[in-house]
């Protein structure tokens, strides 16, 4: 499989004023990410809401739905004479290790083609039960993302860590979360400019260029779920080295790049998506609406961004 670059969506799921999942919603959604050029969805994360979704029948029809909706996205590309590798990559995340292998094995049964795997959270493993969680999702024969996010799991895992867990068979990239860009650097130092296969993705926006610049792949986004294409274009003028017109794209973004986080994620980007009209809605609980300072402070980035 070919190593991971580009700009990925990490997709919120849509959904009714009474929490009921908008599935046409979703779909619209995945359409309008297909046609602004994304490299690559990410269904079932965080942004996703996945900890308050039942596994069946809701997150098996919309990993159901997404898969199919790429297929014949593709199907349509080669008909014109075209192709576009477009990977999901699904979210299989539980701090229960027996769960985690089981969200694995069920994005490899639904046609994923990568499952992002977080630390477990809460629990606070040592390094040691990290490695042994991640060596037991790598067995199940799929390509993993590590998923690195201290400030939600409360465990950040350090490179030397880092370095151990990519040895285990399967283990393809990293989304570095971890908002430290030294750290993220010192895992293209001794990791990824050692195993050039190896993807480093970074998991904040902001950081996405400065990122690339260092030698990273790409972006795991929550922006690009209002603005596809101009992130998709960041990532891609960074990565062919034209750091010029990426800059440009990115300081043009940078007050969304803040605003999309100023109350918690997904919530400021599922009200800057209803705002526009997009496919967002609802939240469950224990997530509700953003307050009404952060709807003015999202309301003005989406202005001066011109989105």
């Amino acid at each position: 499989m070919a190593k991971l670059q580009g700009a990925f969506t990490a997709l919120v799921t849509p959904m009714f004023e009474d929490g009921s999942i908008d599935y046409e919603g979703w779909r619209k959604l995945i359409q309008l990410q297909l046609e602004g050029g994304i490299s690559g969805l990410v269904p079932l994360g965080t942004t996703g809401e996945t900890p308050t979704l039942d596994e069946s029948p809701e997150e098996e029809k919309l990993i159901e739905i997404v898969v199919s909706e790429v297929k014949q996205y593709k199907e349509k590309l080669a008909k014109e004479g075209k192709s576009r590798d477009i990977p999901v990559i699904l979210g299989a995340s539980s701090n229960n290790t027996k769960d985690a292998v089981k969200y694995v094995q069920r994005a490899k049964d639904m046609g994923a083609d990568y499952a992002l795997v977080v630390t477990p959270y809460y629990n606070k493993p040592s390094d040691e039960g990290i490695y042994r969680h991640f060596e037991a999702v790598s067995k199940v024969g799929m390509p993993i993302i590590v998923y690195n996010i201290a400030g939600r799991t409360g465990k950040n895992i350090s490179t030397s860590l880092l370095c151990r867990i990519v040895e285990l068979p399967n283990i393809a990239g990293v989304k570095e979360a971890s908002g430290d860009i030294n750290q993220m650097m010192d895992v293209i130092a001794k990791i990824s400019r050692k195993k050039p296969e190896f993807s480093v993705l970074s998991g904040d926006d902001g950081l996405t260029l400065p990122l690339i610049a260092a030698g990273g792949d790409g972006v795991i986004s929550v922006v690009s779920n209002i603005a596809p294409a101009l992130v998709t274009e960041l990532v891609t003028k960074a990565l062919e080295g034209k750091f010029d017109e990426a800059r440009d794209i990115h300081y043009r973004l940078l007050p969304f790049f803040k605003a999309a986080f100023v109350d918690g994620n997904p919530t400021s980007i599922k009200y800057a998506m209803n705002y526009k009209g997009l496919p967002a809605g609802g939240l469950r609980l224990p997530l509700v609406e953003v307050h009404e300072e952060a709807k003015k402070i999202i309301e003005k980035a989406l202005k001066e961004c011109n989105l």
